[in-house]
């Protein structure tokens, strides 16, 4: 059976299809695409889809010259069971519409976009939502031309079809496309109409669509929630917030409720958002699954979770009521007290839960106003015999005791304090170790990891004094927390360096310390580390990095195998500081956008250009695989091998770094040389 790409399966449906995009010039385009070769078309497409980078205006303009948009459009609706000819039309289009050149040409094929988005196939569905996009995002919309045309045309009902029965591709094309729709006042008076039709009602669309249909809906506003603060007041006024609770009061689908509750997280990390959010019931919902038992002890996990974040804010209770903080630390410590003998994952979240929300100034006054919730973190942070349980606890307790507040903010209330530095005491008393200092020993001559939270708990509590004491006076820890050796990895340098900063910022700080002959040495042995830096030392043995093993590793000549190792580690220092300063980063951000630091769609920042050289020149130099930087330079296998090729896919800057690289190797080989 014959397949049409629009769903069109007899010559007069297709021939009312091209009267309705281009009724003008229907037989011109058609006599016009008779003339051209099918395969010069493909090939054509081909090459000009799957080249790398943005194409410019000139070359748009050159392949329109041969190949004019009527052709493509009517070779893709009429040569779409063609293999190879959908993908190569539907990509060579998105590639035109993507530039200003494109843009401009798209309100003259306005039909040639509704009908698309009611394709049968998605790839033209998922085109046709891009160029909506497109169209927004590159038009002058001053006059609010691009937002007339959608209006006109009916478009904002059929971006709401693509959305909730489109495949996972037409999905984010088509929320896309909303959220830039949203952009402008004109947009938002389209997707909320002073009289909204069965068509446009976001509320009943959601009530007559499948489970994964109202999940997109949601994502939908989430999106338009995060758009700005005028959306935002139309998206709660319109009490679409409240579709949130009732999918997550319906749970009949355990991964449909966390997907929501996932959602409603994102909806709270919106700037203007908190406020808004916790004006809903979430916080009653999120405690009552915490308290069900019968619930899946996933779905209990994630509403501790993302009730920890949510209460995680610094002005927490100008958002909410000191009742109901202490009404979720409540559910998650009874919780904790039925898996009291457990060291299980829902056991791990609930910790790191209370330590999210004792992270800010309030909420750790409130969790240890409640003495039940703050002795759970305490005795699980010195308890060796439940591993992940622990380490949960460490952080949790690193958090709720100041370790990422400034330094103004460490301090709680007398009253908090007190209830501190009492369950620490009696955790000490009734364990082996006997006091503090000896509790944090053996956390600091654990594994790496454990070392890291023990690192995090010493520079929150060194603002105590009480405990400043107990650290100080016990040598081993001094020695090991200033021992330049201890740890290889880049998370427990850092940590290792800000624990010696605070306890001698701490120590500095009093005259009374200072006056002691043993503190004050140290607090001159912590100086002198801090003067180090956190990374590579003086005189330190290696920088820590992978082990490499090339293929003259096993070479007898050591001398030249460390000279090799000297040289190349200066190169690529050199590398750096050129990719730092001079003319090949800047030139690669002009060509390659991907090279500049960004934010993510979820407002985070992405690395740096910098960052993003330096993988791929140690990747180059040492020929080693993406996977093997991922703990040195904290970037995944995946990020490591997008840089690498997208740095290569421009031959100029490749050689441009390769020459300089072998130029410098030269000269210094040469320097070594002379000097023997």
């Amino acid at each position: 059976m014959k397949r049409w790409v629009f769903g069109l399966s007899c010559k007069e449906e297709r021939g009312l299809f091209i009267n309705r995009f281009c009724s003008s010039c229907c037989s011109e385009m058609e006599e016009e695409y008779s003339l051209a070769d099918t395969s010069k078309l493909l090939q054509a497409a081909s090459d000009f889809s799957f080249s790398p980078g943005t194409r410019s205006e000139a070359a748009v303009k050159e392949f329109l010259n041969f190949f004019p948009l009527p052709v493509i459009i009517s070779a893709l609706q009429t040569k779409g069971d063609v293999a190879g000819v959908e993908d190569a039309l539907v990509n060579c289009l998105e590639k035109i519409f993507k530039t200003k050149y494109g843009a401009s040409l798209i309100p003259h094929f306005m039909p040639f976009i509704v009908v698309g988005l009611q394709a049968y196939s998605q790839k033209v569905r998922a085109l046709s939502c891009k160029t909506i996009s497109s169209l927004l995002e590159n038009l002058d919309d001053n006059t609010g031309l691009a937002t007339s045309l959608i209006k006109e045309n009916d478009v904002y009902p059929l971006l709401l079809n693509c959305l909730v029965d489109g495949d996972e591709q037409v999905a984010v094309a088509a929320t896309d496309a909303i959220r830039n729709l949203a952009g402008s006042q004109q947009g938002i008076e389209v997707i909320f109409p002073s009289t909204p039709t069965e068509t446009t009602d976001i509320t009943k669309l959601a009530a007559r669509c499948s489970s994964l249909g109202r999940v997109r809906v949601l994502a939908l506003i989430v999106k338009l929630f995060s758009t700005s603060s005028t959306a935002a007041t139309l998206v709660y006024n319109s009490n679409l917030l409240g579709l949130f609770e009732a999918e997550i009061r319906n749970a009949k689908d355990t991964l449909i409720t966390l997907s929501v509750l996932e959602l409603y997280y994102e909806l709270a990390e919106v700037q203007h958002g908190m406020e808004y959010v916790l004006q809903t019931n979430i916080l009653q919902l999120l405690i009552s699954i915490i308290r069900n038992s019968s619930a899946e002890s996933m779905l209990r996990s994630r509403a501790m979770m993302i009730s920890g974040r949510l209460l995680s804010k610094e002005n927490l209770l100008t958002l909410i009521d000191e009742s109901g903080v202490k009404a979720v630390i409540s559910a998650i410590d009874e919780r904790i007290s039925l898996l009291e003998s457990q060291d299980t994952d829902e056991h791990e979240c609930a910790l790191e839960a209370l330590g999210q929300i004792g992270s800010s100034s309030q909420g750790a006054v409130l969790l240890l106003s409640n003495t039940s919730a703050a002795k759970h973190v305490v005795n699980a942070a010195f308890d060796l015999h439940g591993r992940g349980r622990q380490l949960a606890a460490l952080h949790s307790l690193g958090n709720i005791v100041g370790e990422t507040r400034t330094e103004n903010n460490k301090l709680l209330s007398s009253d908090a304090e007190e209830t501190l530095r009492r369950l620490i005491y009696e955790t000490a008393s009734n364990s082996s170790k006997l006091i503090p200092s000896g509790l944090v020993l053996a956390i600091l001559k654990l594994e790496s990891e454990f070392r890291v939270a023990g690192y995090r708990l010493i520079t929150g509590m060194s603002a105590r004094p009480w405990f400043l004491v107990e650290i100080c006076s016990r040598q081993e820890i001094i020695n090991i927390i200033t021992d330049s050796y201890t740890e290889t990895t880049k998370i427990g340098m850092e940590a290792r360096y800000n624990c010696c900063e605070a306890t001698y910022k701490a120590l500095a700080s009093s005259s009374k310390f200072l006056s002691d002959p043993a503190l004050s040495g140290t607090a001159e042995k912590l100086l002198e580390t801090i003067k180090k830096g956190p990374y590579l030392t003086k005189g330190r043995k290696q920088e820590a990095r992978p082990e490499v093993a090339t293929a003259d590793s096993s070479s007898s000549d050591g001398v030249v195998d460390d000279m090799l190792s000297a040289v190349t580690q200066e190169a690529i220092n050199y590398l750096r500081e050129e990719a730092q300063s001079s003319i090949l980063l800047k030139d690669l951000a002009v060509e390659f956008p991907f090279f500049t630091q960004r934010e993510s769609a979820s407002r985070k920042i992405a690395f740096f250009g910098t960052q993003k050289c330096t993988a791929v020149i140690r990747q180059l130099v040492y020929g080693t695989a993406s996977d093997a930087w991922d703990e040195y330079l904290r970037m995944s296998a995946r990020s490591c091998h997008d840089c690498l090729e997208i740095f290569c896919e421009g031959n100029y800057y490749y050689c441009y770094c390769y020459c300089y690289f072998f130029i410098f190797i030269f000269f210094i080989i040469i320097n070594q040389c002379s000097s023997r």
